[in-house]
């Protein structure tokens, strides 16, 4: 498999953006995303596993990758790209025994400890976030900054996504940091037109 992060990793948010995951995902590869993954915090399994088999549909029409967060079966169900595990979620070297070789998996840490401990897990890339307060979560971790960017990426070997209240505002400035990916979820959808917003994302980095 040949894997690299793209620069802007959206998050699907049916919330915030008031969409089904499918109309986001059909927005966000308008402006440009090549990597999406769909998160979903309140629909029960069955609920995230009809949401998700339609998204996947409209991302094989359009040829974009589609990451399923927290849940490896429903990520199996509906043939998805790969999976982003949590903390507390089934670990990594499980999940790779489920998911074969094949496929992603990105894994979420909140601290240079953790990344360290993760860089040695069967994961293609390493989240690190929060970088900023965020309004995503209900329970968010605390803050760990831009210099906990750069800590972790001067340590780690693996590909480092920063997540957590970024904007198109200070993305530039968490690049700079050390981050490969910056994932994006509040200012995408909460700015109008998601299509041009992807666009301006991307715009930092051409």
């Amino acid at each position: 498999m040949t894997f690299s992060l793209p620069k802007i990793y959206p998050i699907t948010d049916t919330v915030i953006a008031g969409l089904s995951h499918a109309e986001q995902i059909e927005q966000l590869v308008e402006g440009g995303a090549t990597l999406i993954q769909l998160r979903e915090k309140r629909s029960s399994a069955r609920e995230f596993y009809d949401a998700a088999r339609e998204a996947m549909s409209v991302a094989r029409r359009l040829g974009v990758r589609i990451i399923i967060n927290d849940r490896v079966d429903i990520a199996i169900a509906v043939k998805a790209d790969g999976v982003h595990l949590g903390q507390d979620d089934l670990p990594p070297d499980r999940a790779r025994l489920l998911l074969g070789e094949g496929r992603i998996i990105g894994f979420s840490t909140h601290s240079l400890e953790q990344a360290l401990a993760a860089d040695s897990e069967p994961v293609d890339y390493i989240a690190i976030g929060p970088i900023y307060q965020t309004s995503t979560k209900d329970n968010p971790d605390q803050v760990v900054g831009l210099e906990n960017v750069t800590a972790v990426r001067r340590r780690i070997s693996k590909p480092l996504v920063a997540i957590g209240g970024i904007s198109l505002h200070t993305a530039t400035s968490v690049s700079e940091a050390g981050a490969d990916s910056i994932a994006v979820v509040s200012d995408l959808f909460s700015a109008g037109d998601i299509a041009e917003r992807m666009r301006a994302f991307l715009d930092l980095f051409r």
